[in-house]
């Protein structure tokens, strides 16, 4: 590499991260390899790029308009190195995704096992977590969210499927606590397994007519597990509003049944975000595309 570009990615990635410790995580590299690029870019220039203390940092006056014109320069090799890539016909490199832990061991992560056997130049590191991460913070290049996206400027999103909603109990607890016949009915003395982030459980959702209703039942479970919440409706523990695609094989067994059918099924789109930029690499968009084709009928209810 040239000694001029020498420490201007690590300099970026400090200032688009907000510290050297997520430059460090978004270049998968160590907070101190960061530090001494970014001094040795300092002493090259003979100028102070950051102004920092024990507790924060923030560019100099100098740093701004630096930082300004590495930015372009940054870009405009990232567009020479799309074009170069556009010119490949075989994916090569790393994709780091992020996942939702069960939908990406039992779903995700076979089919991009799949497709790495289709491409040998392309290398994967797959992340299965259910809470939500930031995609530049964590140097990753794509994830996969359920549900509502928010709203961000900063990201491009392709819809790669929907996880259908069932309402699921096993025959004992039914047995147990008596059978509903719609949502009217799903009150005291009925109890549920709940889904829950942070310490705050999930409504669950059912269209009705023109309307969404909210129902949130009494619960002795909460949890961010959908691996757990499945176990604990199959030993009778509660109701449980579950993926179909989850249940599907507890249905077939009679460990569950639905509850009751819905004429209108509730479900979370699935996407697959990346970050907003001008040009995909090739890599990228034959991951994006992959899960596009083959996850949707995976997901798919009768």
């Amino acid at each position: 590499m040239s000694q001029r570009l020498q420490g201007i990615e690590e300099f970026v990635a400090a200032v688009e991260a907000g510290s050297f410790a997520l430059a460090a995580q978004r270049l998968h590299v160590t907070r101190s390899v960061v530090a001494k690029s970014i001094a040795r870019l300092e002493a090259r220039l003979h100028t102070r790029l950051f102004l920092r203390t024990t507790r924060s940092q923030s560019l100099t006056e100098e740093g701004h308009g630096y930082y300004e014109r590495c930015r372009n320069a940054l870009a405009e090799l990232e567009a020479a190195e799309a074009l170069a890539d556009a010119a490949r016909s075989t994916a090569s490199g790393v994709v780091r995704l992020s996942m939702p832990a069960m939908l990406g061991r039992l779903k995700v992560g076979p089919l991009l096992l799949a497709l790495a056997r289709r491409h040998p130049q392309l290398s994967l590191e797959l992340a299965f977590s259910d809470r939500r991460v930031d995609l530049a913070e964590e140097g990753l290049d794509l994830a996969i969210r359920s549900g509502d996206l928010g709203d961000s400027a900063a990201l491009i999103a392709r819809p790669v499927g929907t996880q259908w909603m069932a309402l699921c109990a096993a025959p004992s607890y039914l047995a147990e606590r008596g059978h509903p016949e719609g949502i009217e009915d799903l009150k005291p003395p009925h109890e549920a397994v709940l889904y829950a982030r942070d310490g705050e459980a999930s409504a669950w959702r059912f269209h009705t007519g023109d309307r969404l209703a909210e129902i949130l039942l009494p619960s002795r479970l909460r949890c961010d597990s959908a691996e757990v919440l499945l176990e604990a409706a199959i030993g009778g523990m509660g109701l449980a509003r579950l993926p179909a695609w989850l249940a599907a094989e507890a249905l077939a067994a009679g460990t569950l049944v639905r509850v009751f059918e819905e004429p209108r099924p509730f479900g979370f789109a699935l996407h697959v975000i990346r970050a907003r930029s001008r040009y995909l690499p090739l890599k990228t968009r034959v991951v994006i595309d992959w899960l596009a084709e083959h996850l949707p009928p995976l997901l798919a209810t009768d």
